[in-house]
């Protein structure tokens, strides 16, 4: 019994030795992994901090290459804005070195003008004076030559008049054989004497009427034979050139023919209406106001409406509303 208490004891005694044997290596192991834990924690946090660190200098060299762009393009900026200031200045002065020039230029011209009115000023009475002191001396002259005269002429008055009677029914037969041609509106010859008012006879008398009547209807029949001319002229040359300038020459010449007829046509139609006025009595008298258009003015154109200062008014009219 004792011994197999003993053996108990010593099998109880080896398996405590053995559990503990067991426990240290266990703790060993654990210590060996905490260990080899720690380490490579640490390497693992001197790699991060490596990297933060290079990380860091990276950000601090862009930041700088950053920084020294901007510095770069700020400057450039600035210097773009100096140059842009020199330029605007620059141009500045120009404008206003061209607006001295010109105020200059204008001072100039208006003190040219100041004096070249100063001198008119001064020429003016100088040159009164000089034509006074010559129409005095031609009034002298002219005093001693007619003082001459005048004795000339009573000795030769009474010679004179019996001439002048003469020559004056001479040149009355010659005027009736041989009428001057008087240009009227158109350029149309007239062969109708002009009328010579006597000084007691009324306006618009029979005698002015029928001389104006018989001058309308010469002009008319004057036109009119014009007229078949043309017609004639158009026919006879109507013929077909192998050239195109032939061809463009006549027809442009007959153009002209017929615009100078169509004018006429138009006059035509004025003579007409100046025949009507001639019968109604009123011929001679102007149709807005009424007053007197003249003989002299109806000799120049008998067909006349307006009197002067009437169709004045209806020209500056015509301007205004042209």
């Amino acid at each position: 019994m004792a011994k197999a208490a003993s053996k108990k004891k010593a099998a109880s005694s080896a398996k405590a030795k053995t559990a503990a044997q067991a426990k240290t290596g266990g703790a060993k192991r654990v210590a060996k992994k905490t260990a080899a834990s720690q380490s490579a924690t640490s390497k693992q946090k001197v790699l991060k901090s490596s990297v933060a660190s290079k990380t860091t200098a990276k950000k601090k060299a862009t930041s700088k290459a950053s920084a020294k762009s901007d510095s770069s393009a700020s400057k450039k900026t600035a210097a773009k804005k100096t140059a842009a200031k020199k330029a605007s200045k620059k141009v500045a002065a120009k404008k206003t070195a061209a607006a001295k020039d010109t105020t200059v230029a204008k001072k100039t011209a208006a003190k040219k003008v100041a004096a070249k009115k100063k001198e008119a000023v001064v020429e003016k009475p100088a040159a009164k004076k000089t034509a006074t002191k010559k129409t005095a001396a031609k009034k002298v002259v002219a005093k001693k030559a007619a003082a001459k005269k005048v004795t000339n002429k009573k000795t030769t008055a009474k010679a004179t008049e019996v001439t002048e009677t003469v020559e004056k029914k001479s040149k009355k037969k010659t005027a009736a054989k041989t009428a001057p041609s008087i240009a009227v509106g158109e350029p149309v010859v007239t062969t109708v004497v002009p009328y010579e008012r006597e000084k007691n006879s009324h306006y618009m008398d029979k005698d002015q009427l029928i001389h104006f009547s018989q001058k309308l209807a010469e002009w008319k029949q004057q036109l009119m034979e014009e007229v078949d001319r043309t017609v004639g002229h158009m026919k006879d040359d109507a013929t077909n050139f192998p050239d195109p300038n032939d061809r463009a020459t006549q027809e442009e010449e007959f153009s002209l023919e017929l615009r100078t007829r169509d004018r006429e046509r138009k006059l035509i139609k004025k003579i007409n209406e100046a025949q009507k006025r001639i019968e109604e009595n009123e011929y001679g008298y102007c149709e807005t106001c009424g007053v007197e258009i003249g003989v002299g003015r109806l000799e120049a154109r008998p067909t006349a409406e307006l009197c002067i200062d009437c169709k004045t008014l209806e020209e500056i009219r015509e301007k205004q509303i042209a």
